[in-house]
């Protein structure tokens, strides 16, 4: 059987087409957290009371430093671009396992959020406890807005973890000696991904967090 070969002219187009594929892939994935998005801006509208006394529920502090992790992790991605393409090979490594620390720490206060949450009686189902201080509220509008909460977040801590994945590969990788400055595109697309996530949970933390407080 012949084996079929994807060749590229030079090394220019190589990296123009993986970095189509990888937006190609987000604009999926975009759809896909837009349809998430969209079902819980709907109920939102139709539930406004009880969405906002879910989301006063949340602890807006820990929701906050999770940004402010989140915004730096992009910044040293950014920042180890930057450095491939300058050949700083070491460097690269540096923010590639800063990445990696932020991202570990980021999942690690959500996973704490969702601890704090399942010992309130805050997770959807036969345990849900929620005692409205105004007779107006459903508690089930209510478990329905911590239903969105922790589909959207744990879809978005999913896609973290699988970063992490790809980070702690080009981190080997790199090591190794190989990226250089006319070789990166894997690491260009790998910042592409992550600040999509980033940007995802731009949406998320007003959305869920701040709005109705």
């Amino acid at each position: 059987m012949a084996q079929l070969e994807m060749s590229f002219e030079n090394i220019e187009q190589q990296q123009a087409t993986s970095r189509f594929g990888m937006w190609v892939f987000l604009a999926t994935e975009m759809l896909f957290f837009g349809a998430l998005l969209l079902g819980y801006c709907i109920y939102r509208i139709e539930y406004p009371n009880a969405f906002a006394a879910g989301s006063e529920h949340l602890n807006l502090k820990l929701g906050t430093i999770n940004t402010a992790i989140l915004l730096s992790s992009s910044l040293t991605v950014a920042l180890g671009l930057r450095a491939i393409q300058l050949g700083r090979t070491r460097s690269l490594v540096y923010f590639l396992a800063a990445t990696i620390l932020l991202g570990s720490v980021f999942l690690g206060v959500k996973g704490t959020e969702y601890f704090l949450e399942y010992k309130d009686g805050f997770v959807p189902g036969a345990s849900f406890v929620y005692s409205s201080p105004s007779p107006g509220i459903d508690p089930h509008h209510v478990e329905m807005f911590f239903l969105f909460y922790f589909i959207l977040t744990s879809v978005h801590a999913l896609h973290m973890a699988i970063g992490l994945g790809v980070f702690s590969v080009l981190l080997v990788r790199s090591c190794r000696h190989r990226y250089s400055a006319q070789d990166h595109e894997a690491i260009e697309c790998a910042g592409l991904y992550w600040h999509f996530v980033d940007i995802v949970w731009i949406f998320l933390y007003p959305l869920l967090y701040l709005m109705g407080r």
